[in-house]
C-alpha cells in the first residue's frame, strides 16, 4: 500500500513488542486518565482546553482511521481518548465545586453549622469547618455575605463544651479569602481550598455561642483521639491517635519534623499498612472464632465470611479516619485483594493498582495533581513491580532453608523493598516538599514491624479492655514501644546528611521523571530500559537547577536573600510559617540567617540594600524594611543605584531601578516572584492568561462604602511618602497581623499528612 520498506519493518517491530505486552497495555489507562487530568492543570485557560481536548480526540479518530486494524492503532487511540476524558473530567469537577470566595479581609461575627472539628491538641487550637447560616455582621454593624465554607481556628480555651458536628454556634472571626502560595513552589492552599468549598479561612475569638447543641456530639473519631491522647503521655498519644483515627493534631511539631526527616511520616497517614493490618486482623479473629463451631468449619465457606468481615473492617477504618486519598486508594485495594482471594484468582498485581487509581481518579481527579496521591500510588507501583520480576519473584518466595538464612532474606528484601520505595518516592518528595530524606530505608526496617505487630496490636487490645476498665497495663507498653519509635526518629534524624534540601525544581523536569519512572515499572521485556533516559533527563535538570538568588512574598513584606554565608531574610521578626516556607523553597535546611547581621548588607530600621555576586556581576538589592515612611529624597536616590527594588507599599513614579521594581502595585498582579539573577530568570504565582478558578475566583460582592473606603486607605503615589506616619503604620501592621498570623500561620495545614505524606 505504499507504505514504505522501512515503515513496515518498524510498524512490525512495534506490533511484536506490543503484542509480548499485551497484558501490560490495560495498566495504562489510568496512565493516561492522569495525564489529561495534568493536562489541564497544565494549561492555562478554557480556550487551551478545548482545543487540548479536540486534537486528543482527533489524534485518537486518525490513528483509528490510518491503523489498519494494529494493535499500536488501537493502543494509541484508546490512550488519547482517556487523556481527553480525564481532561473533561477534571474540568467538570472543578466547575462542580465552584463557590464564591470572600472579597478581602474582614471582622465579622455569623451564625454557622459545625461541619467538621479538628483537635490540634499540640499547637491548643480546635480547627472548625463552619457552613454559614445567612449574612454576618461587620464590627460597624454592616452586613457582610459570607461564603459557603469557611474554615476556623480555635483556641482550646474558648471552644465551648457542648461544641460538636452539627451543632449551631455563634462567634465572631477574623476572615480573609484562601492566599495564594507564598513564593514559587509554595504549598497552593488556594488550590486545595477551591476543591474543598472553602471560601475563608482565619481565627475565631471568644465567647463562642452554641445556639443549637449537636445531637452526635464531636463524633466518634474526635471522641476516640482524646480518648487515646488521654491514655498516653507526649506526642506518644498523637502517634497512636494518628494510627486509629488518623489525627495527628496531638503530635508535636518536633516530633512530627523529626519523623518527616528520618522517613516516617508515612506512618501517620492511614494507608495501605494500617488498612492491612485492620483487614489481616479482622479476617484472623473471625477466621479462628467461626472454626469454633464444628458445623460452620464443615458446611459453610469461613475464608469467604472472613473476608466479608475484613471488608467491612476496610470500610469502616476508612470512614473512621476520615476518608483520606490514601486510605481511600488502600480500602479499595483492600477491597478488590479480597475479591480477588474469593474467586480464587491472584490479588496482588500491578492491574489491582490500576484499578484503585483509577476509581479516585474517576471520583476525585484533582487528587492527582496532590502528593497524597502521588506518594501513595508511586510506593505501591514500584513495590509490584519489584516483586513481578522474575528474579525478584524467586528471590523473595519460600526456600527450604534455615532459620537464619530465612531472616536474613527477610531482612534482605526489606531493605531492597524500602530502597527502591525511597528512590521512587524521591522526585515526588523533592518536587512538593523540596527535602529528601536518605536513611529512610535502614529506619523503616525496624518502624514498619514495630508499627504493625507492635504497636498496632496493643493498642487494640488495650481499646478492647478499656470497655471494662483493664486497659492500663497495655497502655504502657504502648508508651514504651512508641517512645522507641520516637527515639528511633530522632536519632536518624539528627543522623549527618539525614536529609537533602533541594529549591523547586522545573515541573518539566518532574514531569520526564514521572514518565521515566512509570515506563521501566509497567513494561516487561527489554523495551522498559528506554525509560532511563527520561528518568536521567530529568534528574540532571532538577539538580542542575540554581536556586533562586532571591525570594518575595506575595505581600512584598518578606524578602529572602541568597548571601555569600546562605539564604538571609530581610525583616528580623517573621513567623514559623514564614521562615520555614522560605527555607525550604530557598533549598536550605534549618533557619535562615538574618539579612542585617550580614557584611555584604547596609540596613538601617527603614531600608536594607545588599549586594550579590551572580555569574560575574554584582546585583544590588534594595528593600523597606519597617511601617514607617522613608525621605522620598532618599528613597530616589537609592533607587538609582540598585537593580532590584523591593516594597510591601506603593514606590513613587520617580523611584527608578536598573533591573525590576516590585512594590504593591506589580506584586498584586504577580503575587510571590523568585529571581535568579545569573540566567535573568523571573517566576512568579500569577501569570497573564491563567484561568484556572482559584487564580481569580468568583469573590462576594461587598458593600459600596467598603470599597469607597478600602480606595482612600490605598492610595497610591508620591504623596503618600509625605502622609501621617502613625496613620500608615497601624494600617499597614493591621493588615500585616491579619494576613501573616492568623490567616496564614494557623489555617494553613503545616503537617505532613496535611500537606499529603502517605504510604505504601
Amino acid at each position: 500500500m505504499g507504505v514504505p520498506r522501512w515503515g513496515a519493518v518498524v510498524g512490525l517491530a512495534v506490533e511484536r513488542w506490543l503484542e509480548a505486552e499485551r497484558d501490560q497495555l490495560v495498566l495504562w489507562l489510568p496512565v493516561m486518565l492522569g495525564g489529561g487530568i495534568a493536562l489541564w492543570f497544565a494549561l492555562p485557560d478554557p480556550a487551551a482546553w478545548c482545543m487540548a481536548i479536540l486534537v486528543l480526540v482527533a489524534s485518537a479518530l486518525a490513528f483509528l482511521a490510518v491503523g489498519q486494524g494494529g494493535r499500536a492503532a488501537r493502543s494509541l487511540a484508546i490512550g488519547l481518548l482517556t487523556a481527553a476524558l480525564g481532561l473533561g473530567l477534571i474540568w467538570a469537577r472543578s466547575e462542580s465545586v465552584a463557590r464564591p470566595v470572600l472579597s478581602g479581609p474582614t471582622i465579622a461575627s455569623f451564625s454557622a453549622r459545625v461541619e467538621a472539628i479538628e483537635p490540634l491538641i499540640a499547637r491548643k487550637l480546635v480547627r472548625l469547618t463552619l457552613l454559614p447560616i445567612g449574612k454576618g455582621a461587620e464590627t460597624d454593624g454592616q452586613p457582610v455575605a459570607l461564603p459557603y465554607r469557611v474554615r476556623v481556628n480555635l483556641a482550646e480555651a474558648d471552644a465551648p463544651k457542648l461544641l460538636g458536628t452539627g451543632a449551631v454556634v455563634h462567634l465572631r472571626a477574623r476572615l480573609m479569602p484562601p492566599p495564594l502560595p507564598s513564593v514559587p513552589g509554595a504549598y497552593d492552599f488556594a488550590r486545595v481550598a477551591w476543591f474543598g468549598g472553602i471560601g475563608a479561612t482565619g481565627r475565631g475569638f471568644a465567647p463562642v455561642a452554641v445556639t443549637t447543641p449537636s445531637e452526635s456530639g464531636a463524633g466518634i473519631r474526635v471522641a476516640l483521639s482524646h480518648h487515646i491522647v488521654s491514655r498516653l503521655d507526649g506526642s506518644a498519644g498523637g502517634i497512636a491517635a494518628a494510627l486509629a483515627t488518623g489525627d495527628v493534631g496531638a503530635i508535636s511539631e518536633e516530633d512530627s519534623e523529626a519523623m518527616r526527616r528520618a522517613g516516617l511520616a508515612h506512618l501517620l497517614s492511614v494507608s495501605g499498612l494500617h488498612i492491612t493490618a485492620a483487614v489481616a486482623a479482622t479476617m484472623l479473629i473471625v477466621l479462628r472464632l467461626l472454626a469454633l463451631s464444628p458445623w460452620l468449619a464443615l458446611h459453610a465457606r469461613l475464608p469467604l465470611i472472613a473476608a466479608l468481615a475484613g471488608a467491612a473492617a476496610a470500610i469502616g477504618y476508612t470512614l473512621l479516619t476520615g476518608s483520606q486519598v490514601p486510605t481511600i486508594r488502600s480500602c479499595v485495594a483492600a477491597l478488590l485483594v479480597l475479591a480477588a482471594l474469593a474467586m480464587g484468582r491472584e490479588a496482588m498485581t500491578l492491574r489491582l493498582v490500576a484499578a484503585g487509581a483509577a476509581c479516585v481518579m474517576l471520583v476525585l481527579p484533582e487528587s492527582a495533581a496532590g502528593p497524597s496521591f502521588q506518594l501513595s500510588f508511586a510506593a505501591i507501583t514500584a513495590i509490584m513491580a519489584l516483586h513481578e520480576h522474575p528474579t525478584i519473584r524467586a528471590f523473595f518466595r519460600p526456600h527450604e532453608e534455615g532459620r537464619g538464612r530465612r531472616l536474613t532474606r527477610g531482612v534482605a528484601s526489606l531493605l531492597l523493598t524500602g530502597l527502591l520505595v525511597e528512590f521512587a518516592l524521591m522526585p515526588i518528595a523533592v518536587y512538593h516538599f523540596h527535602k529528601a530524606g536518605l536513611y529512610g530505608a535502614f529506619a523503616n526496617i525496624v518502624a514498619i514491624p514495630l508499627t504493625t505487630f507492635v504497636v498496632m496490636p496493643l493498642e487494640a487490645l488495650a481499646l478492647l479492655l478499656d470497655a471494662g476498665g483493664l486497659g492500663a497495663p497495655i497502655w504502657w507498653l504502648v508508651q514504651r514501644s512508641l517512645d522507641a519509635l520516637l527515639w528511633l526518629a530522632h536519632v536518624v534524624a539528627g543522623a549527618p546528611g539525614s536529609v537533602r534540601s533541594l529549591p523547586a525544581m522545573p515541573t518539566a523536569a518532574f514531569a520526564l521523571m514521572i514518565v521515566g519512572g512509570i515506563w521501566i515499572a509497567l513494561w516487561r521485556t527489554r523495551w522498559r530500559r528506554l525509560g532511563l533516559l527520561p528518568l536521567a533527563a530529568g534528574a540532571v535538570w532538577a539538580l542542575a537547577t540554581p536556586a533562586p538568588d532571591i525570594l518575595i512574598t506575595g505581600d512584598g513584606r518578606h524578602v529572602a536573600v541568597r548571601t555569600a554565608a546562605g539564604l538571609a531574610m530581610l525583616r528580623d521578626r517573621a513567623g514559623d510559617y514564614t521562615r520555614d516556607m522560605l527555607s525550604e523553597n530557598g533549598g536550605v535546611d534549618g533557619e535562615p540567617l538574618l539579612l542585617a547581621d550580614q557584611p555584604d548588607a547596609r540596613c538601617s530600621r527603614d531600608l536594607c540594600m545588599t549586594d550579590i555576586a551572580s555569574r560575574g556581576r554584582t546585583w544590588r538589592i534594595l528593600a523597606t524594611r519597617s511601617d514607617y515612611m522613608v525621605p522620598i529624597a532618599e528613597l530616589i536616590a537609592a533607587c538609582r543605584t540598585a537593580d532590584v527594588v523591593v516594597s510591601e507599599r506603593g514606590l513613587p513614579k520617580r523611584c527608578v531601578p536598573r533591573w525590576l521594581k516590585l512594590d504593591r502595585r506589580v506584586l498584586r498582579h504577580t503575587g510571590g516572584i523568585a529571581l535568579t539573577l545569573g540566567t535573568g530568570t523571573v517566576v512568579t504565582i500569577l501569570n497573564s492568561g491563567d484561568r484556572h478558578p482559584w487564580r481569580d475566583p468568583p469573590v462576594l460582592e461587598r458593600p459600596a462604602h467598603l470599597f469607597r473606603s478600602r480606595h482612600a486607605e490605598f492610595h497610591d503615589g508620591t504623596s503618600g511618602f509625605w502622609a501621617d506616619r502613625s496613620r500608615w503604620k497601624s494600617h499597614v501592621h493591621a493588615k500585616a497581623q491579619r494576613r501573616e498570623d492568623d490567616a496564614v500561620r494557623e489555617t494553613i495545614p503545616n503537617s505532613a499528612r496535611d500537606r499529603g505524606a502517605s504510604s505504601p
